[in-house]
């Protein structure tokens, strides 16, 4: 008979549900997902999953690699071992040999890490002129010009209120990014805008009206909604705007919701400016994520 325990499935969603306000929503998905695909793989492997074996842990982590990126199988390492935390159950994941199965895992995929296009100046303001006559158009040219301005990830852009802006003394525009995916506690940076994008902030937000909670808003039937966007609408936006400029569809695909940022601090390289004053402009804690995105950039400032 099969140790798996149907019992199990609805314990380990309430020991989550601890977590709440804690963690991310994003975060909070994550955990759900990646936990949920080990308790489904170990009901079709004939595995207990509460508590893993490490040999079964070993084993998803090699299964998962065959088809999964190495940050979703390292992700998915990273459930597992919440959730045995959480149900106060024997902890499995830090037996040596869970190292070496990750270790087999990054070897067995040594292709680099897909880098979203960066959205450089030049991509920007065609992007931005692009866009059409509408509130729409009013929306994602600010939208656009903002995003690269702050450096901002995806997230961070959707998340912004619109107390979360003041204009300054010269027409500029003083933003405080409240949280990060780096800051999860909400401390904040401040960044600082240029006059063309405070004008389209103040363009999008003169259309919006001032009962808006959300900077950036969806709009439907020609009205502001007062929520906040999804993420996706970034990606969606940006790969909109490609295809509007005539580009390649091989292009078009590697513009991702992360490209304002890439493209901005590729940019900023470019300008001569070092890896520390980009990490401060962008909020990196990581010099080996920053470097991935510079790459590129190197060549161009080189050649």
């Amino acid at each position: 008979m099969s140790p798996y325990c149907h019992s199990t499935k609805p314990n380990w969603r309430s020991e989550f549900q601890r977590l709440e306000g804690a963690y991310a929503p994003s975060t909070m998905r994550s955990y759900y997902a990646d936990v949920q695909a080990f308790v489904d793989w170990c009901k079709e492997a004939d595995h207990a999953p509460f508590p893993a074996s490490v040999e079964t842990v070993c084993a998803f982590l090699e299964a998962q690699g065959e088809a999964k990126a190495v940050s979703t199988v390292q992700r998915r390492l990273y459930a597992i071992r919440k959730i045995h935390r959480l149900m106060r159950l024997p902890d499995p994941t830090y037996d040596e040999d869970i190292n070496l199965a990750l270790r087999r895992v990054r070897r067995a995929k040594l292709a680099r890490p897909k880098q979203a296009k960066g959205l450089t100046r030049d991509y920007l303001d065609r992007f931005i002129r692009g866009e059409p006559d509408t509130p729409w158009g009013l929306r994602n040219r600010a939208m656009l010009a903002l995003g690269y301005e702050l450096l901002s990830r995806r997230s961070e852009l959707v998340a912004l209120r619109t107390e979360d802006i003041k204009t300054s003394n010269d027409g500029t525009l003083r933003v405080l990014v409240r949280r990060s995916k780096s800051d999860p506690f909400g401390m904040g940076r401040l960044a600082f805008t240029s006059l063309r994008t405070a004008e389209l902030v103040q363009s999008w937000l003169d259309w919006r009206g001032p009962d808006i909670e959300w900077l950036f808003c969806p709009i439907y039937q020609d009205k502001p909604i007062n929520r906040d966007l999804s993420t996706t609408t970034v990606k969606r936006m940006i790969k909109a705007a490609a295809r509007r400029e005539g580009l390649e569809a091989k292009i078009v695909d590697e513009f991702s919701g992360h490209s304002l940022r890439v493209g901005a601090a590729q940019d900023l390289l470019r300008m001569g400016h070092d890896t520390a004053a980009i990490m401060r402009a962008g909020g990196w804690k990581s010099v080996n994520i920053l470097a991935r995105y510079l790459e590129k950039a190197e060549h161009n400032v080189w050649a």
